[in-house]
């Protein structure tokens, strides 16, 4: 007697783009509700009242909505920085200690050169430090990668480690109060090296650069020749070398351009953004971006709006934490609820589920 199972799962063919963002968006929803139902249930507390108290904590003033924007190109540009490593399966797990490294360089750069140059001489070596440096701790894992087939998802792991050590020992070096175990603000008084303000908002340059490397990824991937080779990498290596196209080449090329990217974040994160260098400078974002490189299928434009929505939920966790006095637990949770359901969404959009009908089960056994 031959059993089948009632559940067939089966490959989707031929969905289009509205119907997988239709299924995100119904995905978002249900989340919303589950999470409105944990809130209810654990809180006693409306939740219309408390996703309210997310926006508020995202968007409920220029100084939030600002902060929100500049958290999320961070995020953005990470994640930017991964697709080209995860489009050709090569798992790069070492983001974090590939902004460390560039933010360790430009605010080495900062410090030493801080009297010396002016301003905008200072940004474009920071820049061109922190490329060099996030460069070089994706090139490192790649090599090895191409020359004796290392794991690299253990291999950027590890490197992140050594990163946050480099990372200590220079904070230690640099502190500055002697005592304080952190560096401080670099040049505070004359803000060298520090992004400027543009139409009177600190972070429009944060925006404009981000988006600018988004649409540079964007056609690199989709419209360049080794944008093709690392799709071509992705898809079978053995393909790759009967097309003629040397795998571990492109495997050093596309990792440089990784880390390079993830490396420019550093930079972000320190001349833009914080105006100073510890080990939380990259605080998480580096595995955070994975699930935006991920969710977006490595399409840059798409990472907007999840790098956006992933800050957003952040915020309205620390938001609705304080205001209605819940612990982080709780106000995780509600985070952790929404994005389970969007994760999820993407199973549903890569396979079809069909149940097998009674009559059909009945012709089977029959």
């Amino acid at each position: 007697m031959n059993h089948e199972s009632l559940l067939h799962i089966s490959k989707r063919e031929g969905l289009v783009w509205w119907q997988a963002w239709l299924i995100r968006l119904a995905s978002l929803l249900l989340g919303m509700v589950v999470s409105a139902a944990f809130i209810y249930t654990i809180t006693k507390l409306n939740p219309v009242r408390v996703y309210a108290a997310m926006w508020d904590g995202a968007f409920g003033t220029t100084r939030r909505a600002w902060v929100t924007t500049r958290d999320a190109m961070m995020l953005l540009c990470i994640g930017v920085g991964l697709a080209p490593a995860f489009m050709m399966r090569f798992w790069n797990i070492g983001a974090e200690g590939q902004i460390l490294m560039g933010g360790c360089a430009t605010a080495a750069v900062l410090l030493y050169a801080g009297n010396a140059f002016p301003s905008w001489l200072l940004l474009l070596l920071g820049a061109l430090v922190s490329v060099l440096a996030g460069a070089l701790w994706g090139i490192v894992p790649a090599f090895f990668k191409a020359r004796w087939n290392t794991n690299e998802t253990l291999f950027t792991l590890m490197m992140n480690y050594i990163a946050i050590q480099i990372t200590c020992f220079l904070v230690a070096k640099w502190e500055n109060p002697k005592g304080s175990n952190s560096v401080g603000i670099i040049n505070s008084r004359t803000q060298a090296g520090w992004f400027p303000s543009l139409f009177g908002q600190q972070y429009v340059m944060n925006v404009i650069l981000v988006l600018a490397i988004a649409v540079l990824m964007f056609l690199y991937l989709r419209y360049t020749k080794q944008g093709y080779e690392i799709s071509v990498v992705g898809e079978s290596e053995n393909t790759a070398r009967y097309a003629g196209i040397s795998v571990r080449r492109v495997l050093i090329r596309t990792m440089a351009i990784s880390g390079a990217v993830c490396g420019f974040s550093g930079f972000i994160a320190v001349s833009g953004s914080g105006h100073t260098i510890s080990v939380d400078t990259a605080g998480g974002r580096g595995f955070t971006a994975i699930i935006v490189a991920w969710m977006a299928k490595f399409n840059t434009f798409v990472m907007i709006l999840i790098a956006l929505l992933l800050v957003f939920l952040e915020k309205g966790a620390i938001q609705i934490a304080s205001q209605f006095q819940l612990n982080d637990y709780a106000s995780n949770v509600v985070e952790g609820i929404i994005l389970f359901f969007l994760l999820g969404s993407e199973f549903f959009i890569q396979y079809d589920l069909r149940f097998r009908s009674h009559s059909h089960k009945k012709e089977v056994q029959a």
